[in-house]
């Protein structure tokens, strides 16, 4: 039996990242993908744990050769999914989690319709901005494209499975594992 792949969407300050922290804190055994981005490191992320890093060439052979199996521009980076890992994990009949933008898993969709996705949503759109502001990671003419990707994530919600609030993250974690856990059920 294969496994089910699971992607967590949502828009740039929603959560995602504190979302898979928490689910890797309370829930050890669910496995997360690792992306690939030309962004630099954050403050606190370690490679091969947060990202994979690399430079525009390295990211572009891995696309030309087939490697990813999504990949996309966002906030002036790329960033993609290593196909290897999640394929091993599916075929093992294991869930693989990934946590990728709107454009990825648009790709995910096509390449595997049996993907299960999950748009995070925030509880609203002051509290997007607060959060983006907040981060205090990026210039204000950064943040104002951020928001504007932002908009059009948030009207592409529906062409998702399921819609979780991020409005508690412990909350939000438990529902996208209960969500993992059903696929196996």
């Amino acid at each position: 039996m294969r496994g089910r792949l699971t992607v967590l969407s949502g828009p740039s300050g929603v959560g995602k990242g504190s979302v898979i922290a928490a689910v890797r804190a309370r829930h050890p055994d669910v496995w997360v993908s690792v992306s690939v981005t030309t962004r630099p490191p954050r403050p606190g992320e370690k490679a091969g744990v947060h990202y994979y890093f690399v430079d525009e060439g390295e990211f572009a052979r891995m696309a030309a050769a087939g490697e990813l199996l999504e990949w996309a521009s966002y906030a002036g980076f790329r960033y993609g999914t290593p196909r290897g890992p999640v394929e091993e994990r599916l075929a093992g009949g294991r869930q693989a989690l990934l946590e990728i933008e709107l454009e990825g898993a648009r790709q995910v969709r096509a390449a595997l319709p049996s993907a299960y996705l999950v748009f995070l949503a925030p509880p609203s759109w002051p509290e997007l901005k607060r959060r983006l502001a907040g981060r205090n990671t990026e210039d204000g003419e950064a943040v104002s494209r951020r928001l504007a990707q932002a908009q059009l994530e948030l009207d592409a919600a529906d062409e998702f499975d399921e819609v979780i609030v991020n409005d508690e993250i412990e909350k939000a974690a438990d529902r996208l594992v209960a969500l993992l856990h059903d696929a196996v059920a």
